[in-house]
Formats: structure tokens, C-alpha cells, sequence
């Protein structure tokens, strides 16, 4: 597309991308956005290098006598806005989560890096805050990176903790993110060892008493015995990945205060996700934490965000001062309204979110509504920066102003905010836009 543009004159016009979502998943009342961070790094960053234009030209991707093209990859860096959410800000069908504005080739060539953060990372936290809602308090790890690419894992955590995760078993994200780590031991070291008094033992004598004890490789309330023997009474918590947890996680809580450890803490893990969390909290077990793998980095079944990036103005010209005109496709169920979107979220009477509204022209914001845009990047350059802690902050309090009911497995409402236009000639509503 771009050497193509550069030949057409299209390359050079003012541009604006969008960055949105057509719908959320089934029985999902609200998404959650995470990545901004890791995108504006990766824009600002973005080019190409000799070698890499040199790759390009020996596959065929740019013809070898095509200079302009090549020029134009050796020169590239982002020069222009981007516009969005932070991280940790919550977004539903169609908010422009993010709105890049620059010149139409150097916004094109950056769909893939932008789409593959977000989509990724927001999948993640989108999930994860669902299982927080589902959780009630309850102490949440995450513990999914042996189920995904080792960079993703660390993006994961990352994005898992905005959404209200407590800690991670991966040490890297870790270091890189200053997420808290924890973990338990694996089955692996426990029939490593002659017998699990050995292994208990060995544990207390390095991590200490305080740690966490997997006691369900053979028989899991003889290895609770067995580890609060070892032990002692001040143990500092079981974790069982196995079982009825139902039947379990009551006996094993008798069990414990029966042997003096009445501190102690029950963790358990094993194929958890929002519904099955639910369900347990559901029946009042007394579990103290829950360790979430594969279903938190794989964002429960929908590990995309489902975000599309799309053209929604164009000059008509290469001179910057033509203004732009607004453009959208009329494709059935992929019908977007055209321009850039000035968005402000409204609240009920009882104060819970109640509608987005998408402006094509800036108007009067009610004093209590809310503003989730903000500059990301200016002239190239990062606009601001937000630290983990804000991102997580911002997510609990955004989800606060949901509705109780919409703060489960299975919503009332789905999504539980609507999107409203204004400044448009046809004020489509959802349905009337997916057919």
C-alpha cells in the first residue's frame, strides 16, 4: 500500500485511523484497555533499517528499481498525534480507543504493530477483570506462562495486573514491570523427592515456614498432615490443583484448624476461569486465593480484543492546510461513521455509567461526565506517562461505576454501556450498523 500510495499521491494527504471495536464478546458487559504503554513505545520507535529494506527488496515486497519507496522507508518515523484511552480505561463497542492522525502512509504502515499490542494485551486485561469482579476480594496470581509465547507472558502479567491480578509466577514481568511475584512449588519437585516429609523439609528450610505448600499429589488431606507436621502450625498456605473442590476445600479447612493452623491459607488452581471462580464463591468455599493460568492469558476463549483499524478521514489533497473529509465503509455488518470522535461517557442518576457518547463536533459535556481521551503522542514524541499503579487505579475505579449486575460471568447487560452519535445525519444504533 504505501508504494502504491507514493505513486498515487495518496501517501503524502492528511489521514485519520481508528482504532474500535465492532462488539464485545458474548456475555461481556465492558472491555478493558491495556497496551497503550507497550504501543507508544513501539511507534515511537518504529523503522526501518538497512537490512531490513534490504529484505524487503529481495523478496519482492518493494520493487528493486522503486528509490521512492525505498527513500521513503529509509527516512520513516512517526511524526504525527495519537489519541486514547489510557490504561485501564474501560471501552466498549465503537469507542475510538485509539485515533491516529498523520499523513495516510506513515498511519497505514503502522496497523499490524498497533493492532497486535492492543488486541492482545486488552483481550487479557479484559479477562482478568472479569475474573477480579468474579473473585470478590479474593487474592488472585497469575500463573499462565507456560501456556503462551514467552513475550506475550510478560505482557500478560502486565496487562493481568492493571485489570486488578495481585501477583505473577513470571520472575520477568516481574523485573521488568515491578509486578510482586509469587508462586508455589510444582508436582514435579514433589516426587522428586523420596517422600513429601522431604520435600515439605526442604522447602521450609529455604522459603520458610511462611511459603506456600502444594499438598494434593497423592492424597491431599494426608498432605496436609503431613506438611503442617513438617511445618509446623504457622505454615502459610496450601494449595490444592485437584479435586472436588467443593468436597475438598471445607475438609481441608477443618483439617487445618484441627492441627493448629488456623492462619493458614487455602490456594487453589486448576483450569479456573470467571465461571468456575463464580461458581466457587457461589458456594461460600473457604478459599483464600485463586491461581489462574491458561484462561487469563488467553483472555478466556477470546484472545483478541477484536479490535479493527480503519480510515476515518482523508484530505482531498497533499497540502496540510486542506481540511479533512470524513469516510466510511457501508459494508453489511461492518458499517463505521466516518470523522474523529470527541467522546465523553455520561452517568445515570445513581451515578453508574450509562451512555458513550461518539461527537463528530465538540459540544457541552455534562459536568459529571467523563473524558477517556487524552494526547498519547505529539509530533512523534510521547505525551505522557503512566505508571502501572495509575493504570490499575484507574481500572478499578472506572469499573466501580458499573452496575453490580454487569460486574459478573453472565450481565444483565451486554455491553453495559451503549454508544451514542452525535453530529451525524443518521444516528445508527447497534443493530441498525451490523445489518
Amino acid at each position: 500500500m504505501v508504494a502504491s500510495s507514493l505513486r498515487s499521491g495518496v501517501a503524502h494527504r492528511r489521514a485519520t485511523f481508528e482504532v474500535f471495536t465492532r462488539s464485545l464478546p458474548p456475555e461481556r458487559a465492558y472491555g478493558v484497555v491495556a497496551g497503550i504503554e507497550r504501543m507508544i513505545d513501539a511507534v515511537t520507535a518504529f523503522r526501518f533499517d538497512e537490512a531490513t529494506i534490504d529484505h524487503l527488496v529481495r523478496t519482492g515486497v518493494v520493487a528493486p528499481d522503486d528509490e521512492t519507496t525505498r527513500r521513503w522507508l529509509a527516512d520513516y518515523r512517526f511524526g504525527g498525534t495519537i489519541t486514547g484511552y489510557p490504561d485501564g480505561e474501560l471501552f466498549f463497542p465503537y469507542s475510538p480507543v485509539v485515533t491516529v492522525e498523520g499523513t495516510f502512509a506513515e498511519c497505514v504502515v503502522l496497523e499490524t504493530v498497533v493492532l497486535s499490542i492492543l488486541n492482545h494485551d486488552s483481550a487479557v486485561a479484559s479477562a482478568a477483570a472479569r475474573m477480579v469482579d468474579a473473585a470478590g476480594g479474593r487474592f488472585l496470581i497469575e500463573g499462565g506462562a507456560r501456556r503462551t509465547d514467552p513475550d506475550a507472558a510478560v505482557a500478560a502479567a502486565r496487562a493481568a495486573h492493571i485489570a486488578g491480578f495481585d501477583t505473577t509466577s513470571d520472575l520477568e514481568a516481574g523485573r521488568r514491570h515491578g509486578i510482586p511475584t509469587g508462586g508455589t512449588t510444582a508436582h514435579a519437585f514433589m516426587l522428586a523427592h523420596p517422600s513429601e516429609e522431604e520435600a515439605f523439609a526442604a522447602q521450609r528450610a529455604t522459603l520458610g515456614p511462611g511459603s506456600t505448600y502444594l499438598v494434593d499429589t497423592f492424597d491431599t488431606l494426608e498432605g496436609i498432615r503431613r506438611a503442617v507436621e513438617v511445618v509446623g502450625p504457622e505454615i502459610g498456605g496450601v494449595r490444592i490443583d485437584s479435586g472436588d473442590l467443593h468436597a475438598l476445600a471445607p475438609r481441608a479447612r477443618a483439617l487445618l484448624d484441627e492441627l493448629g493452623a488456623t492462619s493458614c491459607r487455602i490456594v487453589v488452581s486448576g483450569d479456573l476461569d470467571e465461571y468456575r471462580i463464580a461458581e466457587l464463591e457461589a458456594a461460600a468455599l473457604p478459599v483464600d486465593a485463586y491461581l489462574v493460568g491458561t484462561a487469563v492469558v488467553t483472555g478466556s476463549g477470546h484472545p483478541a480484543a477484536g479490535f479493527v483499524y480503519k480510515l476515518v478521514a482523508v484530505a482531498a489533497d497533499a497540502d496540510p492546510a486542506t481540511p479533512q473529509h470524513a469516510v466510511g465503509k457501508l459494508s453489511p455488518g461492518k458499517r463505521t461513521i466516518g470523522g474523529f470522535k470527541h467522546v465523553h461517557r455520561t452517568r445515570d442518576a445513581d451515578g453508574h455509567w450509562d451512555t458513550e457518547v461518539l461527537a463528530l463536533v465538540p459540544g457541552e459535556i455534562p459536568e459529571r461526565a467523563l473524558r477517556p481521551q487524552e494526547v498519547l503522542v505529539a509530533d512523534g514524541e510521547r505525551a505522557r506517562h503512566d505508571t502501572l499503579a495509575d493504570a490499575r487505579r484507574r481500572c478499578a475505579e472506572r469499573r466501580s461505576g458499573l452496575r453490580p449486575e454487569d460486574r459478573t460471568p453472565r450481565p444483565v447487560r451486554a455491553p453495559a454501556v451503549e454508544p451514542r452519535w452525535e453530529g451525524t445525519d443518521e444516528p445508527l444504533t447497534l443493530q441498525e450498523l451490523r445489518s
